[in-house]
């Protein structure tokens, strides 16, 4: 873990040139920064033109495997705004690409406990997978002597976000992680809460991970934030060096934590989940860099100082 979270009291942002002309990349998480459920948050527009104009890479990573970076970029552009697949790095890719990196068999299957973005994403990657929304249908009934049977060839079980969560789905996928030789417990996120509507908060991916880890007694790997797999991979893929980005997110223990352990600049908004409350609370451990109300705000603290 970085030393970053013994760090002095968050400083409130004053100078957003300073910041903006510090790091060549800034890395936004998307729900509460850039938008909130399906609504933007005002002034993201005209903030992205102004980074993209002084020459700034933006990447959006998200937590939220329910969807493949194609279909984010749907929601980008439905939202009017202009974001190429590339820059979009969603849990759903983390997934995949993680597999990847370790050379996965193709001939294993993955066992996926989640949603569409998920199946797509491996899908792309060349990798079999059962489960998905499909078994959300599924119930067991339990009879004297029941026995469920299980694919022996599952090398992987993936859980994320999913709202069609069952008993089902814990049982396969507690006899793949306990049965199988090898079997990877692999988690997109453990995210307390979401938000699937902007009128409150929802139980998030880490209500699933946490029943899978109950049922093993095997903690997973986390390949979302607060994890360094998705910081390592953009700094790979871009030659980024890691002191030249500013992560900017809602979330002080997966957004802030995710850019300190990656050793970038941490800047929190507080237009999504972390209110001013709970960052100056002396519970509070984890103190980003820089705090302000909204990513908008570059551009009228941009004007206070020119």
């Amino acid at each position: 873990m970085a030393s970053f979270t013994t760090h002095a009291s968050a400083q409130p942002l004053k100078n957003a040139d300073e910041l903006i002309d510090s790091v060549e990349t800034f890395i936004f998480d998307c729900d509460g920064v850039i938008w909130k459920g399906d609504s933007l948050i005002e002034g993201v527009p005209e903030t992205l033109d102004l980074l993209r104009s002084k020459g700034k890479r933006l990447v959006f990573v998200t937590n939220n495997s329910t969807k493949s970076r194609k279909q984010y970029g749907k929601k980008f552009e439905t939202l009017g705004l202009d974001v190429s697949e590339e820059e979009i790095f969603a849990s759903s890719f983390a997934v995949a690409a993680y597999l990847k990196s370790i050379d996965f068999p193709k001939n294993k299957k993955v066992y996926v406990i989640g949603e569409e973005g998920i199946l797509k994403e491996l899908e792309l990657a060349g990798y079999q997978y059962l489960g998905g929304p499909e078994d959300g249908s599924k119930k067991i009934e339990l009879k004297p002597g029941f026995l469920m049977e299980h694919d022996e060839e599952v090398g992987a079980v993936v859980v994320g976000f999913d709202r069609y969560f069952n008993y089902y789905k814990v049982q396969y996928g507690t006899l793949s992680i306990r049965e199988n030789p090898g079997c990877l417990f692999i988690a997109t996120n453990r995210d307390a809460v979401t938000h699937l509507t902007d009128a409150q908060e929802w139980a998030g991916g880490g209500s699933m991970v946490g029943a899978l880890v109950g049922s093993t007694q095997r903690e997973p790997l986390v390949v979302g934030k607060p994890s360094t797999f998705m910081m390592d991979y953009l700094a790979d893929k871009f030659g980024i060096q890691k002191s030249q980005i500013c992560m900017v997110g809602d979330r002080l223990d997966t957004d802030i934590l995710f850019g300190q352990n990656g050793g970038c600049k941490t800047l929190l908004v507080l237009s999504g989940v972390t209110s001013l409350t709970t960052l100056q609370s002396p519970n509070n451990k984890i103190q980003p860099d820089f705090y302000t109300n909204k990513i908008s705000d570059f551009l009228s603290l941009k004007a206070a100082t020119v």
